[in-house]
């Protein structure tokens, strides 16, 4: 091209374009800066954001109750007269209140006879005769007896239902991995077995026992 004379290279489209197109990359990404907030790993935001992991949950509460359970224990012979003589001041004396029974804790010898489901009956010296005591030991967990017993984990300090009811299950699965995983469960019957644990008190002659330490001699 020629301008006042002088042979000019006429500008490259493509550096135009080019040039514009870095100036709208700074601009969106000054706004992108802008609109992020940045969470610092560990801080209290950062645990907002993250999804509820009852593993997590479990792993760590699972330890102080059964430091609870176990300061709290009570032996299964003298559990056994309180409740049979009056279910409701043995729950007041012994237990954690609970809306749907309130949580014993108890100490117990016994011999296991066969098991059903997991879960084994036991001859105790000394207990009433028309308590049935029975441990459950998996592979399966159920029931919120542990998750309930230190009365301070409420429904308030979770999501939703599911999520409160996962946190038990997370106990529970805590609890097995440390309690009864190193123990042959499947081969317990005639054996003498030490169990404290937790139980919901509704019927003052069936006892569940949730298991924290299991001793088998």
């Amino acid at each position: 091209m020629i301008r006042d004379g002088v042979s000019v290279a006429p500008r490259a489209p493509g550096r135009r374009r080019l040039v514009a197109g870095l100036a709208v990359a700074v601009v969106v990404l000054g706004a992108i800066a802008l609109d992020t907030t940045v969470v610092p790993i560990g801080s209290e935001a950062d645990v907002r954001v993250q999804a509820f992991s009852p593993d997590a949950y479990g792993q760590a509460e699972f330890p102080r109750i059964q430091a609870l359970v176990r300061e709290r224990a009570v032996d299964a012979p003298t559990l056994g007269q309180a409740v049979l003589a009056d279910k409701d001041a043995a729950a007041e004396t012994y237990g954690t209140p609970s809306s749907t029974g309130a949580i014993l804790f108890v100490r117990v010898t016994g011999v296991a006879g066969e098991p059903r489901a997991g879960v084994y009956p036991l001859a105790v010296e000394g207990m009433p005769g028309d308590i049935a005591v029975r441990v459950q030991t998996g592979p399966a967990i159920n029931g919120t007896d542990l998750r309930d017993a230190p009365g301070d984990i409420a429904f308030g300090a979770f999501k939703n239902q599911i999520e409160y009811q996962d946190a038990g299950s997370g106990i529970n699965r805590a609890m097995k991995a440390a309690v009864l995983d190193g123990i042959d469960t499947a081969n317990l019957t005639g054996k003498s077995v030490t169990v404290t644990g937790a139980f919901r008190l509704i019927n003052p002659k069936n006892w569940m026992i949730t298991p924290v330490e299991v001793a088998v001699q």
